[in-house]
């Protein structure tokens, strides 16, 4: 049975950025609303009760076709939020430093130039949907919740998530000032965990 991930931190820790009602909204309900309806479609075919998450997610076609969409959807939202959840902190760390930032400012010029270009794809992603940066600096986006693994990309290093769940109590149909608030709690120490973990790789 999957679960719903404790949060490291709590629900008003985000401040003005993103509000206490958003991160419970998000969390408790969006977030559990997916780990209910991954495990119903989990349940419903027993073959797939010892394969874990990330198996299902990297090969979507062996997954069965009466629950592939489900635990495409479904699946993806838990796997997506698990990680969005720490990818969030209540310190705003400004921006990365150490290998991260050399290999952005390699790639970008500057972590302002990295910004900038993640900021305009943020924006416009059509619809619902994400934006990632992967091991290798680039910048993608996935629609509603699809994600790198499913298209044979590795693990992000950070993600955004642009549904409107995501920030329409706070910020309205504005996603332009969600993200530029998103860059005040962005965890750019799990970020760079998770680059020289790729790197060792």
């Amino acid at each position: 049975m999957f679960t719903l991930p404790a949060l490291e931190f709590e629900y008003d820790a985000l401040g003005k950025y993103i509000s206490k009602d958003i991160m419970e909204l998000h969390h408790s309900k969006h977030h559990q609303t997916y780990v209910d309806k991954l495990n119903a479609a989990v349940d419903a075919t027993p073959e797939l009760a010892a394969v874990s998450l990330d198996s299902m997610l990297r090969d979507l076609a062996s997954v069965p076709e009466t629950v592939r969409t489900a635990v495409r959807n479904h699946g993806g939202g838990h796997y997506n939020h698990t990680l969005f959840w720490q990818f969030l902190s209540p310190n705003d760390q400004g921006e990365p430093s150490g290998p991260l930032a050399d290999a952005l400012k390699a790639e970008y010029g500057s972590f302002q130039a990295f910004v900038d270009v993640f900021t305009e794809k943020s924006l416009a992603i059509f619809g619902s949907g994400w934006a990632w940066l992967l091991p290798d600096m680039s910048i993608v986006t996935t629609p509603l919740q699809d994600n790198p693994i499913s298209y044979g990309q590795p693990e992000p290093l950070i993600g955004l998530d642009v549904w409107e769940h995501a920030y329409y109590l706070d910020y309205t149909y504005k996603r332009a000032d969600y993200v530029a608030a998103w860059w005040h709690v962005a965890n750019w120490e799990t970020a760079a965990q998770r680059y020289n973990s790729s790197v060792a790789k």
